[in-house]
C-alpha cells in the first residue's frame, strides 16, 4: 500500500508549512495581475486563447493545493486532467466554429457587429458576400 492510501476509514490531514501555501498564494495573486495587464493588450484573436490558459492555471493551482487533489490517488488526478482535456477540445471547436462559420453557411455571411459596424468574426468578406449574392 502506498504512503497516500488509507483504509481505516479515519481523516488524513495533509499539512504543508504555511509559508507554501503564501507561495501559492502569490503565485494567483500574479496570475490575476497578468490576467489584467493582458486584458489591456489587443491580442487579436489570441485574447480568448490567453485568458483560458492563465485561469486554467489558477484554477489547478487552486485544485492541486487548496483542495489537496496533489495528495489524492491516481485516479482523481486523471479525472482532473481529463476533464481539462475535455474542456479544451470544447473550447478548439468552438472557436473553430465561430472563425469559419460565415465561410460555410451563407445564413452567416452578412452578420455585422452592431456596436463598431464592421464584419463579425466568420463573416465573409465583402467581395464573397457579393459573389454569393449573385
Amino acid at each position: 500500500m502506498s504512503e497516500h492510501e488509507h483504509d481505516d476509514d479515519l481523516v488524513h490531514a495533509h499539512i504543508e508549512p504555511e509559508s507554501f501555501y503564501w507561495k501559492v498564494f502569490g503565485a494567483l495573486v500574479l496570475l490575476t495581475v497578468l490576467t489584467v495587464a493582458i486584458s489591456q493588450v489587443d491580442l487579436g484573436a489570441w485574447n480568448l486563447l490567453v485568458a483560458v490558459i492563465i485561469a486554467t492555471a489558477k484554477a489547478s493551482l487552486v485544485v492541486l493545493f487548496f483542495m489537496h487533489l496533489k495528495d489524492e490517488t491516481g485516479f482523481n488526478r486523471m479525472l482532473f486532467v481529463g476533464a481539462l482535456l475535455f474542456l479544451s477540445v470544447f473550447f478548439v471547436y468552438t472557436m473553430n466554429d465561430t472563425s469559419h462559420r460565415g465561410e460555410l453557411d451563407e445564413a452567416y455571411g452578412g452578420e455585422v457587429l452592431s456596436d463598431t459596424g464592421e464584419l463579425a468574426p466568420g463573416s465573409l468578406p465583402a467581395e464573397q458576400q457579393k459573389a454569393a449574392a449573385k
